[in-house]
């Protein structure tokens, strides 16, 4: 089997193996249950500023209130602040397992992301070596065809052109 019949069988099988490349968001996203969407949902919203904002700002209320309003008005008074505790540390304990869930459903995600990328790699490592081995034939060629025809322009009787190479202009 020579260099051309072995080129052509190896781009038959690259062809043949070859995957069509796979959206990994629309496989995530099939694989998430409700709660799996829910828990993302959270996780997203709580990692931005805008929540953080909103946080802050019922914290300062939620004080300013109970420090600055008349004393009757007070629903959790100072210095204790017992009910602002509790809600805010229940709304933590319930967002850190939440948010927790969704970083694992992201890093899923990631390693999904980076499994696609590997695949892409791989197929490209192939498809290069398949143009470095036609590269390789047509240079095997281009010198076979130079050698054939210095040797027809030997058995005519003239003289062979000189071969110019590219930069090589100062002649």
């Amino acid at each position: 089997m020579d260099t051309e019949e072995l080129l052509k069988e190896h781009l038959a099988m690259l062809r043949h193996h070859q995957k069509p490349p796979r959206n990994v968001n629309l496989e995530l996203s099939a694989s998430f249950s409700v709660l799996d969407r829910v828990a993302l949902f959270i996780t997203e919203r709580v990692g931005t500023f805008g929540f953080f904002l909103v946080i802050i700002t019922w914290t300062a209320i939620w004080l300013g209130w109970n420090l600055f309003a008349p004393v009757g008005a007070r629903f959790d008074p100072a210095p204790a602040f017992v009910l602002w505790l509790v809600i805010s540390n229940g709304i933590q304990l319930m967002l850190m397992p939440l948010v927790m869930i969704g970083q694992n459903l992201q890093g899923r995600h990631s390693e999904l992301r980076a499994e696609s990328d590997f695949e892409v790699n791989i197929k490209a490592e192939h498809e290069l070596e398949a143009v470095l081995l036609s590269l390789e034939h047509q240079s095997d060629q281009l010198v076979r065809h130079e050698a054939l025809l210095k040797d027809v322009l030997e058995r005519l009787g003239k003289p062979s052109p000189v071969v110019r190479t590219v930069g090589n202009d100062r002649d």
